[in-house]
């Protein structure tokens, strides 16, 4: 499987929603990524970098007057109180102290982390002497230790002193932007793709022969476009079903009167030369036309209702079992499925007589499947029919001579007026191997 092939069978969406919602996804986190880049580096760093300096320059100050007076506590003191009333800085000094593991910079989390390694170049650069960062993400405070000439200098500091909120704000204002932006372009993806929807639905209906009155045009220009060209379509095609049995009809009246007359005349005539082959040919004319017009007639107004499946399938059997055959059932009793009961049985009938013809056995079986699916079997232990012949049968008038006998055989349209009706009912149809030896018809309805 290409790399191609595989983004599109698992990771880009199946649905014209999924993808429409990925094409709408996609930039709006391309944006933010990049404004979060951006803001972070052209605006929180530097503010934060800035602070930073700021709060180094302060403590170095601090420093630098502890140091001038250390023997002083009166100073000392007058230097902490100033520190704590104008610039928020608790200061405490312990003398003869000496500093344990400067550099040992204690924080957790990310944004500490970054503040800390701000603040701690900062004071680096500016302070030129040992220091140690410890930072309380709980009390949202800095402590700061630093290794003062005759001891240690303890300064604590609120974290708003270091780092500005407005990364939060920014971050929390941008997520629920992005949120509302994104269910209200569902909401509005969800109701383009609807009327699609509808169509959709509207027109599997049609092909399984189920009208859909209440379908109207709707949505985008373009849908409604597509919409008003398949009632069109469908007012087109009933419009040819009509009249294709409207003039079946008139054909068949047309046909079927001269072949009775000719069976009357035939009848009346005695047993003279030639007579019961002319019989034969009319018996054989009015049995190809039958068939000719099974396969035109098509399922006409005939309007589908819930039908018990296994006595449609005992009454195709009972033909079978009258011609001697033996008929093994495996259908479940209460299994229904949306059907035209007389052109389902009318499939049926081809495909279980056609069975029936060429095998001593068969085997209809019926479960349901996956996904609501109903599969119907039908076995035989006949001649069978080579493998590459097996989408061949499903075209009209297609026999196969070497296996089928040309004499016992139909005119070939059994298999497509079975195909017609399944593909009508919105199911398909195929031929596989028997396990019994012949051939197995197979044929996927939905429930």
């Amino acid at each position: 499987m290409s790399k191609r092939s595989y983004i599109k069978r698992h990771i880009v969406p199946g649905s014209l929603l999924g993808r429409s919602l990925l094409i709408l996804i996609i930039p709006i986190l391309l944006i933010q990524v990049i404004t979060i880049v951006v803001f972070f580096d052209r605006h929180w760093s530097k503010m934060t970098e800035r602070l930073a300096f700021g709060v180094a320059g302060e403590i170095r100050l601090m420093a630098d007057a502890i140091e001038r007076t250390p023997d002083n506590p009166e100073s000392v003191e007058r230097i902490t109180g100033y520190a704590a009333k104008s610039l928020q800085l608790l200061i405490s000094y312990s003398p003869d102290e000496v500093l344990e593991n400067p550099q040992n910079h204690q924080s957790s989390g990310l944004w500490q982390s970054l503040v800390t390694q701000s603040l701690a170049e900062q004071l680096q650069a500016n302070l030129n002497r040992p220091f140690r960062i410890d930072a309380d993400r709980q009390e949202k405070w800095f402590e700061i230790s630093v290794q003062l000439e005759g001891g240690v200098m303890n300064v604590s500091l609120p974290e708003r002193r270091v780092y500005s909120s407005s990364g939060y704000i920014f971050l929390i204002w941008m997520f629920a932007v992005s949120m509302v932006l994104l269910v209200l372009a569902i909401l509005f993806m969800r109701g383009q793709v609807r009327p699609i929807r509808k169509l959709a639905v509207a027109a599997e209906r049609f092909g399984r022969g189920q009208d859909s009155p209440s379908f109207k045009p709707e949505g985008a220009r373009e849908v409604r476009q597509a919409a008003e060209a398949f009632i069109e379509m469908r007012k087109r095609i009933k419009r040819q079903i009509e009249q294709r049995t409207l003039m079946l009809a008139g054909v068949s009246h047309d046909l079927r009167t001269p072949l009775t007359r000719l069976k009357l005349q035939l009848a009346m005539e005695d047993d003279k030369p030639g007579i019961a082959d002319m019989k034969q040919d009319v018996e054989d004319m009015e049995r190809m036309i039958a068939g000719y017009l099974d396969f035109v007639r098509g399922e006409g107004e005939e309007e589908a209702i819930e039908t018990a499946l296994l006595p449609v399938i005992k009454r195709s059997a009972s033909t079978a079992e009258r011609q001697g055959k033996a008929v093994d059932i495996n259908v479940p009793d209460d299994l229904v499925l949306h059907l035209k009961p007389m052109a389902f049985q009318r499939a049926l009938d081809n495909v279980i007589g056609n069975a029936a013809r060429y095998a001593s056995a068969l085997w209809v079986s019926a479960a349901i499947e996956e996904e609501s699916i109903v599969l119907i079997r039908v076995e035989d232990n006949g001649p069978g029919i080579p493998e590459d012949m097996y989408e061949e049968v499903f075209k009209p008038f297609i026999r196969i001579d070497k296996s089928r006998n040309t004499d016992t055989g139909g005119v070939g349209l059994g298999l497509p007026i079975a195909m017609d009706v399944i593909h009508g009912h919105g199911g398909k149809i195929w031929l596989e191997k028997s396990q019994h030896g012949g051939l197995a018809v197979i044929m996927k309805l939905p429930v």
